[in-house]
């Protein structure tokens, strides 16, 4: 498993289909390209998690969110784009936009605007929306250092982003964007 500083670097794996541990707010997550089903999979896989449940997505700027933005009314677009002072993931109504392998047995996806460094540079350095998910096999308590990343998945990951950890206390809010409903505080 590679250590690598650079978020091109890590980007260039995601393009060819690899999966990489970068840390987000909160916690250690495990991303890939959302398009790419074989790297979605792979994720599902080292986390023994079901593809019914869906999976978040992360995203640095406004622009990267634009296709779920244009079925969107302007209340809601504000809301998606606006930054907040507690990490959340908004479930956005969502049928046609990301794959299912990402909604898994949803009409949405819940997607967030980081305002973590390392995670807009690497979605900057993609380009678009990553995958973001707590790296973590089911069951167990997500990862909080590198050294947890690499006890979980030994060489399942194909890199890992050595950049610090955010300061948040606990992993993304997870609020539904039209109704305000609170999944997961």
């Amino acid at each position: 498993m590679k250590l690598i500083h650079s978020p091109e670097l890590l980007a260039d794996i995601m393009r060819q289909g690899g999966v990489v541990a970068y840390p987000t707010e909160a916690v250690w997550g495990l991303g890939c390209d959302p398009f790419n089903e074989s790297a979605v999979k792979k994720i599902l896989t080292l986390k023994s998690r079901a593809m019914e449940k869906g999976l978040i997505l992360v995203a640095s700027k406004a622009s990267h969110l634009l296709p779920w933005t244009k079925t969107l009314s302007a209340e809601s677009t504000t809301r998606l784009t606006s930054r907040t002072l507690i990490p959340t993931s908004w479930v956005v109504p969502d049928t046609h936009i990301a794959p299912e392998w990402v909604r898994g047995q949803h009409a949405s996806v819940a997607i967030r605007l980081s305002q973590h460094a390392p995670v807009q540079a690497l979605c900057d350095a993609f380009d678009g929306v990553l995958v973001s998910t707590s790296a973590n096999p089911a069951g167990l308590e997500p990862a909080m250092s590198k050294e947890e990343v690499m006890a979980y998945f030994g060489d399942g990951v194909d890199a890992i982003y050595d950049a610090p950890l955010g300061e948040s206390l606990q992993p993304s809010q997870v609020k539904d964007l039209i109704s305000d409903t609170l999944f997961r505080a």
